[in-house]
């Protein structure tokens, strides 16, 4: 079964391709470089935009190029507040062949105000993170979450989560889709 995701990120790639195994068998997952239509920093429902965009496009890229494809995953990081705090998440969008979409989110975890006066300015999570672990590439390793749970979480794993409720409803076509 192939996959195809809306990113080159090492880390978005392993996500589906271990999400997708907890239900199917032969799993090939290929990433390709695709524009979410929203900004780096997408906040609130930008970022659910950001992932169906990705999604979309992918299916539009299968259909004309005839890649074989059964499901396209769009990963959009993003951040969003509730309860007077602000969160990071990942959403997630996939579609399938026959243009059913189904969505999901990974867990949420808190970031400090300072982080978040920045990406309200418009810097990326990935670039702050960058600066206050004197590093870089954060996005592609461990991600904010591995900084702040001390390594105890890492990127993939909140995709993962996120990557498996989204699958969800494609495990249970009759309740969720018209086909």
């Amino acid at each position: 079964m192939k996959i195809l995701v809306g990113s080159k990120n090492p880390v978005k790639i392993a996500a589906a391709k271990e999400a997708f195994e907890k239900y199917f068998e032969d799993v090939e997952v290929l990433g390709y470089e695709i524009d979410s239509g929203v900004p780096a920093q997408p906040v609130r429902e930008e970022t659910f935009r950001g992932a169906r965009n990705r999604a979309v496009n992918l299916k539009k890229m299968n259909d004309e190029k005839n890649c074989g494809a059964e499901f396209f995953v769009g990963i959009e990081g993003g951040i969003s507040d509730a309860y007077g705090r602000w969160f990071s998440f990942g959403a997630i969008c996939i579609i399938d062949k026959n243009g059913n979409e189904a969505f999901g989110t990974s867990p949420q975890f808190e970031l400090p105000s300072f982080v978040i006066e920045k990406l309200l300015e418009g810097e990326e999570l990935g670039t702050v993170m960058d600066e206050i672990q004197n590093t870089e590439n954060t996005k592609q390793k461990h991600g904010a979450i591995g900084f702040f749970t001390k390594g105890k979480m890492e990127r993939k794993e909140l995709y993962v989560a996120g990557l498996t409720v989204a699958i969800a409803p494609f495990l249970h076509r009759e309740l969720f889709f018209e086909e």
